[in-house]
């Protein structure tokens, strides 16, 4: 009986095998990998100080910005070094504890930044539709009421999901064709029904990342209404919105990709779902410092004050 038992066993370590399809070629990625987690690192960092720093930057926009950058700095540290070294030095494994911790880290904070765009869309409806009552909106306690609830609906759904992942068994093989845990590359292994987790898995595709979509596209909808009717007196107004925008859109189309190319048989090839998957993640946490850093008039000025007051006391002679 003792053959049959290990047969039916469950893994509790995994091996990450993700653009195995590379062969010798597959360290080459820790150079672009590791520039673009350099780029993460220096411009979250340095958008985060100039916030914090600058008095006149702490208004409730900014203060959303400087939240868009904490999470865009920590959201790569749970799963970036790891796969680094697996490019590096081949180092693939993980306990199906360490899988799971990963798991949930990685998709709480990558649902989270869906709410924050919904946050920064809700502070901009606030300023230009109603902007008499946009302090009053948001006060902290005010706030809060929008805030709370999102954040628990995100952390109940993802536990829920990662909960349901950890009860299955994966009794025929143990290398996941990924090069971190994400959920539907670890669930793919399980050789018991997966019914439950893919029901529950598009459950909180639609209720948090389609449902954010859908308020954050009614109230630009909204804004865009107003601002037309307000003529050149909004155009500025609007400027602010076409940042969030450009932000929002890039964010939810590698989502999109990344989402169906696990769930639509499309031929793709497992290197490029691994890829999406990867920059659903990645891609924002450089994306969003830069575009917020350039489009937004009050940052890029007091960074561009902030290097150029650094250059002049370089430059000035010690006496």
């Amino acid at each position: 009986m003792e053959p049959l038992r290990e047969n039916v066993s469950s893994h509790k370590y995994f091996i990450f095998d993700g653009f195995n399809e590379l062969g010798a070629l597959r360290p080459v990625l820790f150079i672009p990998f590791f520039f673009m987690f350099v780029v993460s690192l220096f411009a979250n960092s340095l958008l985060l100080y100039v916030i914090i720093t600058q008095k006149s930057l702490h208004s409730p926009m900014y203060i959303l910005i400087a939240a868009m950058a904490g999470l865009d700095l920590s959201l790569p540290l749970f799963f970036v070094p790891n796969m680094l070294l697996n490019f590096l030095f081949d180092w693939r494994g993980s306990s199906l504890i360490g899988c799971l911790v990963q798991m949930f880290f990685v998709h709480l904070l990558g649902t989270c930044q869906s709410t924050l765009l919904l946050w920064m869309a809700l502070d901009r409806y606030f300023a230009i539709c109603t902007p008499l009552y946009y302090h009053k909106c948001m006060v902290l306690p005010r706030f809060l009421r929008f805030v709370i609830p999102l954040l628990i609906r995100n952390f109940l759904m993802i536990t829920l999901v990662v909960s349901l992942a950890g009860s299955l068994p994966f009794c025929s093989k143990n290398v996941i064709n990924h090069c971190f845990c994400e959920h539907m590359a670890l669930v793919e292994l399980a050789c018991g029904s997966t019914a439950v987790n893919n029901l529950v898995g598009l459950l909180t595709v639609f209720l948090i990342p389609v449902a954010d979509f859908i308020i954050i596209t009614s109230s630009y909808i909204v804004i865009f209404s107003s601002v037309l009717r307000a003529g050149r007196s909004g155009v500025k107004a609007l400027h602010t919105c076409v940042t969030h925008i450009v932000v929002m859109t890039v964010s939810l189309t590698i989502i999109l990709v990344a989402f169906l190319s696990y769930r639509i048989r499309n031929g793709l090839p497992a290197a490029v779902r691994v890829f999406f998957s990867i920059m659903y993640l990645f891609f924002p946490s450089c994306f969003n410092p830069i575009i917020y850093g350039i489009r937004t008039t009050e940052i890029r000025q007091q960074i561009l004050k902030m290097l150029t007051c650094s250059h002049f006391v370089q430059t000035v002679p010690l006496t």
